[in-house]
């Protein structure tokens, strides 16, 4: 049995992969990091399939903007004055890369996971970044009016129900500050759904719309209508 070891140093704890003795495996199917990196080849379903890999897709995230549905991080804060954007958080953020480039612009994010079959919260600690074990249930643990910025990838998705969306998008409201941004990433939905059911939720919660994109995903055919939306969206000041 191996001791447990001491975290890699910050920041280069930012992109190395943990060392397999820093945590307990016995709840994860896998046994060690390789097994979870090694998962991107393998047939099948698994959350967040590839992003223990710090050497592939997760470098790149958020860098680049093409002015569509892939937003960079850089063109998004300077949409505020240099040193406005200072904390947020990350709404079912994986393995934690997006609060790592945040980091790397001095801006602290806490980054929600939940251990499903594979330590995300200990990976994101060990990165030297804040994790959060909360589902998209729970009211966020957060003060009205505190957050500078609030974003989600593929996790606010058309999987949750109606009702339960509409909480969780009054509740990033009420924690960001006037002039916050709520930036949606790649939210997954039909095209039937997409002016039908969430432009009309978006905008009773009351946001104001800086960007938006909408993109269909054409992987499983065009037939299938399904849509990607980007946006990002602004508390009012008043």
């Amino acid at each position: 049995m191996s001791l447990i070891t001491e975290p890699t140093p910050f920041p280069k704890s930012l992109w190395t992969t943990p060392p397999d003795a820093s945590i307990i495996w016995d709840p994860y199917t896998c046994k060690s990091y390789k097994c979870l990196i090694d998962r991107k080849k393998a047939p099948g379903y698994f959350d967040c399939k590839d992003c223990f890999d710090l050497d592939g897709r997760e470098k790149s995230r958020w860098l680049f903007d093409n002015g569509g549905l892939d937003y960079g991080i850089d063109q998004v804060l300077r949409t505020r004055p240099h040193g406005t954007i200072s904390i947020g958080f990350d709404i079912g953020g994986g393995s934690g890369t997006f609060a790592a480039r945040m980091k790397e612009r001095n801006i602290t994010i806490i980054t929600s996971s939940m251990n499903l079959d594979g330590p995300f919260n200990n990976f994101i600690a060990s990165r030297g970044l804040i994790s959060n074990h909360v589902s998209v249930s729970q009211r966020l643990p957060f003060f009205d009016n505190t957050l500078d910025i609030v974003h989600s990838m593929h996790v606010l998705s058309n999987w949750i129900p109606d009702a339960m969306l509409e909480f969780t998008l009054y509740d990033i409201y009420r924690v960001l500050r006037p002039g916050g941004f709520f930036w949606l990433d790649h939210f997954f939905c039909l095209g039937s759904q997409l002016n039908q059911t969430y432009v009309p939720m978006l905008d009773r919660v009351g946001f104001r719309s800086l960007r938006w994109n909408a993109g269909m995903k054409l992987d499983r055919g065009i037939d299938k209508n399904e849509w990607y939306i980007s946006a990002l969206l602004e508390k009012p000041m008043t």
